[in-house]
């Protein structure tokens, strides 16, 4: 995990050193305040669609699972815009526009749903008893 935050640091300082002498120091602060602005209007702006998108998904009685996932994906881009630095800016940009927040989101569940799957330890009960699943043996309840 450190090794990943060192290679971030240096990523994003090569990143601002870079822009900052194509266009300058003024303009590269330009950006850098461009860029939380407009992140921080989009991810407001996403964040109460995504809100009213839970709550009638709620109201209708269907499950909330795109809502609420892209409620994260939306948070985690605004804290994403908070933090200094373009890599991360652009990071978070991805993750409040629509149409890359749904290829995330379909990411994001199908790699939780691959992780549910590949739980240990899973038991079925059938009739009243408690089976250990066997991946090579699954257990067919016949009645």
């Amino acid at each position: 995990m450190a090794v990943f935050f060192l290679l971030y640091v240096v990523a994003e300082v090569a990143a601002v050193w870079a822009v900052s002498s194509a266009i300058g120091v003024l303009g590269t602060l330009g950006l850098l305040i461009a860029g939380a602005f407009l992140g921080s209007w989009l991810a407001r702006r996403e964040g109460a669609r995504a809100a009213r998108s839970f709550m009638a998904a709620a109201r209708s009685g269907k499950s909330p699972q795109a809502e609420v996932t892209d409620g994260m994906l939306i948070g985690f881009g605004g804290l994403l815009i908070l933090v200094p630095g373009f890599l991360s800016d652009i990071a978070g940009l991805l993750m409040l526009l629509p149409p890359t927040r749904g290829v995330l989101r379909r990411a994001w569940l199908r790699r939780a749903e691959r992780r549910m799957m590949n739980q240990p330890g899973r038991v079925i009960v059938v009739d009243s008893e408690v089976v250990p699943e066997d991946r090579n043996h699954p257990v067919i309840e016949s009645r």
